[in-house]
């Protein structure tokens, strides 16, 4: 059986909603990823952050998950510094109500084909997330997930083929994200309290 591993991403978030400390709204969405990714079945789960990010990382992450300090905060940086895995999915840690489905998802494909990407929602450009066998492809361009498109791996590709596109899901990266957030849906803890004060 594939040994594969989910890794959070601690990137940069560039915007926090009115009134909430950017700090705390970063620390709350990354701390849902990391609590959704340790619910995960049949995968190893890491943290990735850059060193100026490595107190965050150790500030969320769960007993006995590894955390990766990378150069930079790219999908592609991640998926260099892994070893001992066959596939492995990079998801950013701004997306708090991210469903295990998708996750999975995104790791699906590698059975098949050597790439996957999950694209953000929105009318920007960005991926939720990265997915490789390893070691990763030598044709694999610099995968950012804040700028990143389906279409820019694909076009790397030696064949379009080669790279999955697999489900979207938001980030929480303006008003129109946080305005999709659903109340009934479980999960997404830490960014609830935050909102609803109480953090």
């Amino acid at each position: 059986m594939a040994r594969r591993v989910v890794v959070a991403l601690l990137g940069p978030v560039a915007w926090a909603p009115p009134g909430i400390d950017p700090v705390a709204w970063r620390a709350a969405l990354a701390e849902d990823v990391v609590d959704l990714l340790a619910t995960l079945q049949e995968v190893e789960t890491a943290i990735a952050a850059t060193p100026q990010d490595r107190s965050l990382a150790e500030a969320v992450v769960w007993p006995g998950m590894a955390v990766h300090e990378v150069p930079e905060a790219t999908g592609t940086a991640v998926l260099a510094a892994l070893t001992g895995y066959d596939q492995a999915a990079v998801v950013a840690a701004d997306a708090p109500d991210l469903p295990g489905l998708t996750v999975g998802k995104l790791l699906r494909p590698l059975t098949t084909r050597p790439v996957a990407v999950a694209p953000a929602e929105g009318p920007g450009p960005g991926l939720l997330g990265v997915a490789s066998r390893l070691p990763v492809p030598g044709w694999l361009p610099e995968v950012d997930l804040d700028v990143a498109l389906p279409a820019d791996v694909r076009r790397a590709a030696p064949q379009p083929g080669d790279v999955a596109v697999t489900a979207a899901w938001r980030r929480m990266r303006g008003p129109a994200d946080l305005a999709t957030l659903d109340p009934a849906v479980e999960g997404w803890e830490a960014t609830r309290a935050l909102l609803s004060g109480h953090r």
